[in-house]
């Protein structure tokens, strides 16, 4: 195994090294040759670091005592509460452009050049032929900054200002979110976010707990139920708050936001009250209230919070192409020195020949063309402008104008699963009683069966003896000898168990009452049916009780220790809620032991996944059949099944189980051991089939992207299951693939044991979770990232927000290939950031992650025409631009150099002043920026064979052999402009200028026809109108141009000549080659 160094170890290892005197030493023999070739580059990077390092020294997250409502009590000072994602602030935002422009090597060559103007002995033509240009660039950039700049500001400002309420000792005041610190007691109303990390203390709910939404944390949509405080919850006012001495002890800031340990401790009664509070205590920072009010204290704010631990900061993102351009300019320059020095070694190195090198270096300057900046940044803007403007992605917004040209590029594509690839609506499709099965076509017959069930005591009761009349005969059903049970009585226990068997909260909205602790209270009476809403953990719950509504057994009201359910003709069942067992990841499944009020029935119903279940439930020769061709479907399944329980049964249980919750160690699993006692030969109900709803055309778009070459990795912080039922369902993993499912390991050696077993498949998705993740990464990083890059899908499941930036990181480092992440939530705004790319989908989750990419769409099949289409068009438009403006640089520098090796090497300018600025701009301007326009294929064409993205990954558009083409074609057609110029020429000098300068512009024009693929009208126009502004401007040119030569036939015809011996070959060698090796597109287009 090749040893690996993380980023870390390179950096201790650089600190380590600076304590060494003998490293010292080895620094002070690196000489000037090193400080020549980029040693410069190494010494600022570590000034500005060490100065980054003093200005931002990290304090140390520390535990801390809070008191509550104190916050002059507290031993440090805590961060303030602002949030803040501005880049620079007004003192560096001139110097950090400007650094951020002359980082790459093409302006600071620029700057140089322009700068040695002022230095008469190198002065050559005029100031402003440097200096505009130069000018332009810079202003364009800093108007463009400043721009986005104001908006961050603007965006944080209308966070920051928000108003909350704070409870002091004499009342209420009002706060700004920036202006609360460590230890305020915060009230925050229902819809509102919650400003700062706090302990729940108080809620106006009358059962003690509330519910909020987590959505922009961990990008689940499902509202989470949150526990206040008991000791607090049970004062009689609010105020009593004050009255109490008490505090909370906090563990340090941490970045898991699925976990917290502290204290509560009430001093002031004797003995005093200790509670431990737990993640159900907590109130998080950036999640929003749904029901009820909440009072909170404080205990964590700003860069401490959890959600900000969790997101990274915006890198200034640089696409590959402007990197690749920036090596071949590097290349240029050194072409350029080297051609000096052989101009003045020819000349014998005679007189001050270090200033005549200089000269010649500042001579083919043009080499390397300034204007190639501007017309790439302004192509990059016409790029947005179009994907912008494109009606069939509506809605798609360019946030980062840089980088389009990277969506051409892209070969691993990061996606988030929940709201990205699907809608995040539940349906219930199916429900499997063994011999029968219900579509949502026959529901009907359901809800009939549950009506007559209930429908046979019609005398109206009082709401405590619900069934009088059911539950007697199903009684007797059940205890007799075995007879099989009608469909209609196993229909309605499905049900019933389905409608029972879950965690599920009712909650209803309150018609016009301000005051939280009435609203609560009214909406016990209010059981109407239309402003009631379901609240659970998960999704798949709510659309289980959902459904057993629409077939007539409505679930009506639930608090922590009873349920009631409504009959279709309107009575009240009531179930005491004994206990409840949670749906965990270990144990795949929940339970829940009840009592009937009406008959003192004991019951426990269970249901889960099919693995747990298969070996709890009595036998049967159904279910795993059953389950297979349910998850084929795409349905995610659920088992539910049943046991009575006698008086008896129940209480031995009862004390066991408490027994076991009691033992100080081991609790875990004691408390298992006695619920398992329970989950035996339990009586099969029903499996039911659950449909998430994927996004419009996810499959296609998956497809199209699979065969563009792009690698697909799913990204989730859902369940495994759940994670790789939408894999298959989506056809992110095809029918045929096999998938192999990564077992949980903890340790390096399991690790070992289960990457081996992985190397052994070939072909076959993985799916692995995110604990298993942390330990193969920690121990086995490059084979881990080696072997998954190989796989054909990836879903990496129960992924927090940091991990997925983790792993867009690792494919950075270890492949070198582009990476786009795509996501809907504020949980997906650090992998947006981390990627090369980040595209955000406006979704239920609200904006935050569109916000923070750099391409914001409305839907998910829109990626396929924004990579296909317009990425692959911004490369190979991009690669086309630069390189042409790089040979019309180069054209003119040879024809300079064949000019001065003929008139004794003499650093002389051949065209002076405005004929330079012209010929860069409104000569050859328009046509070579229309190449803009040009397309090898219609959007149609690339849609129906995305094939033609993988050519683009391979970046064969702009590479070394490309451009030395380029260079060969170039050196070719300066070198005849210029001969022939001297050839023909009469007896004056003015008329080689005129006749090479004249051929010069008509041969780049016809070089633009010749580049193009595919014409567009504006590309017309741009010829004839360059063409027209230099015959118009022939006329005032008097200094350069003799206009009785220029209007001679023999002036016309040496043009002529000229110019077809520079372009005909090219002609004729573009005519061969596509005739006998034709590129891909051309095959199709033909």
């Amino acid at each position: 195994m090749p040893l690996m160094m993380s980023e870390e170890g390179f950096e201790n290892d650089e600190s380590d090294y600076q304590t060494l005197p003998r490293a010292r030493v080895n620094q002070r023999q690196r000489g000037l040759g090193w400080f020549l070739l980029g040693g410069w580059k190494v010494l600022c990077g570590s000034c500005c670091d060490c100065l980054v390092h003093v200005c931002r020294r990290r304090k140390e997250l520390k535990a801390r005592t809070v008191w509550l409502g104190c916050p002059e009590k507290c031993e440090e000072k805590y961060p303030k509460n602002g949030i803040k994602n501005q880049k620079y602030n007004i003192f560096t935002f001139v110097p950090g452009v400007l650094y951020q422009q002359f980082k790459f090597f093409l302006n600071l060559y620029f700057l140089v050049v322009a700068c040695s103007q002022f230095v008469p002995s190198l002065k050559i033509g005029y100031l402003y032929t440097y200096w505009a240009p130069l000018g332009f660039v810079l202003a364009v950039t800093m108007a463009r900054e400043a721009v986005d700049e104001v908006r961050r500001y603007q965006r944080d400002k209308e966070m920051n200002s928000q108003l909350y309420s704070k409870l002091t000792v004499r009342g209420k005041i009002q706060v700004k979110s920036s202006d609360i610190q460590v230890g305020d007691l915060i009230i925050v109303e229902k819809n509102q976010r919650i400003p700062a990390d706090m302990i729940f203390m108080r809620t106006s709910e009358k059962n003690g707990s509330c519910f909020i939404r987590t959505d922009q944390l961990d990008g689940e949509t499902d509202w989470k139920l949150k526990v206040a405080v008991g000791c607090t919850q049970r004062l009689p006012a609010v105020g009593d708050l004050f009255s109490i001495k008490a505090y909370v002890y906090a563990q340090k800031p941490q970045l898991d936001i699925h976990s917290f340990e502290g204290n509560f401790t009430r001093e002031d009664t004797d003995p005093q009250v200790h509670e431990s509070l737990s993640i159900e205590n907590t109130l998080w920072a950036s999640t929003v209230v749904a029901s009820g009010t909440v009072i909170g204290v404080v205990i964590y704010t700003g860069k401490e919070t959890r959600s900000v631990l969790n997101t990274s900061y915006a890198k200034n993102k640089v696409g590959l192409l402007d990197l690749e351009l920036n090596r071949l300019t590097k290349a240029l320059f050194l072409a350029q020195v080297v051609l000096s020095v052989v101009m003045i070694a020819l000349q014998g190195f005679v007189g001050p020949w270090f200033r005549n090198l200089f000269r010649f270096v500042v001579l083919f300057s043009y080499i390397i063309p300034i204007s190639l900046r501007v017309n790439l940044d302004m192509g990059k803007s016409a790029y947005g402008w179009m994907i912008m403007k494109d009606e069939n992605i509506p809605g798609t917004v360019v946030r980062t104008s840089t980088i389009p040209e990277e969506l051409g590029r892209l070969v691993y594509l990061l996606t988030d699963k929940t709201g990205t690839l699907t809608q995040n609506e539940m349906i219930f499709k199916r429900l499997h009683l063994g011999t029968v099965s219900y579509g949502t076509d026959t529901m009907d017959e359901i809800q009939s069966h549950i009506v007559k069930s209930y429908g046979l005591p019609v005398t109206s009761q009082p709401s405590g003896s619900g069934t009088g009349g059911v539950t007697p005969s199903k009684k007797t059903q059940a205890s007799g000898p075995k007879v099989r049970k009608s469909v209609s009585s196993r229909i309605h226990e499905a049900v019933k168990a389905i409608a029972l068997c879950h965690n599920v909260t009712p909650v209803y909205e309150s018609h016009g009452s301000a005051n939280g602790e009435t609203e609560s209270a009214e909406a016990d009476q209010d059981f109407s049916d239309d402003n009631r809403t379901y609240q659970a953990s998960s999704p798949d719950e709510v659309a289980l009780v959902r459904w057993t509504e629409s077939v007539g057994l409505t679930l009506v009201n639930r608090d922590l220790s009873s349920l009631q359910l409504k009959t279709p003709s309107g009575q009240i069942l009531s179930f005491h809620i004994l206990q409840i067992f949670p749906f965990t990841s270990e144990s795949k499944r929940m339970g829940i032991i009840l009592r009937e009020e009406s008959t003192g029935d004991i019951t426990f119903y269970m249901k889960g996944a099919d693995v747990a279940m298969a070996s709890i439930v009595q036998y049967n020769d159904w279910l795993e059949e059953e389950c297979g061709n349910m998850a084929r479907e795409g349905l995610r399944t659920l088992v539910v099944s049943k046991k009575s329980l006698s008086e008896e049964q129940y209480q031995d249980f009862e004390n066991r189980y408490n027994q076991a919750k009691l033992s100080i160690h081991d609790r875990g699993l004691k408390v298992a051991a006695v619920v398992e006692s329970l989950e035996r030969e339990m009586e099969l109900l029903c499996l039911t089939g659950v449909e998430d709803q994927l996004q419009a055309d996810v499959r296609p778009t998956l497809e199209l992207l699979r065969n563009a070459g792009i690698k697909i990795w799913m990204l989730t912080g859902d369940k495994l299951e759940t994670a790789t039922c939408i894999a298959k369902s989506s056809h992110l993993v095809s029918r045929s693939q096999d998938i192999h499912v990564f077992r949980p390991v903890s340790s390096r050696g399991e690790a070992h044991l289960e990457l081996n077993a992985f190397r052994r498949k070939h072909d076959c998705a993985l799916v692995i979770s995110g604990d298993s993740l942390e330990v193969c990464l920690k121990y086995y990083e490059h084979e881990f990232v080696e072997l998954a890059c190989q796989c054909p899908a990836v879903v990496c499941c129960r992924c927090s927000p940091t991990q997925k930036a983790q792993i867009v990181r690792l494919l950075q480092q270890h492949t070198d290939n582009r990476t786009c992440a795509i996501g809907d939530g504020g949980n997906d705004v650090s992998m947006i950031q981390a990627a090369h790319c980040g595209i955000g989908i406006e979704g239920k989750e609200g904006k935050q992650a569109s916000l923070a990419a750099d391409f914001s769409i409305t839907q998910f099949k829109h990626i396929g025409r924004l990579l296909v289409v317009h990425g692959r068009n911004s490369y190979k438009r991009s690669a086309a631009l630069g390189q042409f403006v790089m040979h019309r640089g180069m054209i003119i520098s040879t024809m300079q150099a064949v000019f001065s090796s003929i008139f004794f090497f003499a650093s002389v300018p051949l065209y002076q002043g405005f004929l330079m600025v012209g010929y860069a701009t409104i000569y050859t301007m328009f046509p070579v920026f229309s190449l803009v326009l040009d397309q090898d294929v219609k959007p149609e064409m690339a849609l129906l064979y995305p094939e033609l993205y993988k050519d683009l990954t391979k970046g064969r558009s702009l590479s070394f052999k490309t451009f030395l083409i380029w260079v060969l074609v170039s050196i070719y057609q300066g070198g005849i402009l210029m001969y022939g110029a001297l050839v023909l020429f009469e007896s004056e000098f003015v008329h080689v200028v005129a006749i090479s300068f004249t051929a010069l512009i008509l041969t780049e024009l016809l070089m633009v026809a010749l580049t193009i693929r595919t014409w567009h009208w504006l590309m017309v126009v741009a010829e004839f109108f360059s063409l027209g502004c230099y015959l118009a401007s022939l006329a005032f040119l008097n200094e350069y141009f003799d206009l009785s030569f220029i209007t001679t036939w023999p002036f016309l015809w040496k043009v002529s000549a000229i110019t077809l011996v520079s372009c005909l070959p090219l002609y004729i060698i573009k005519y061969l080659k596509r005739k006998f090796s034709p590129p891909s597109y051309s095959k199709l287009s033909s």
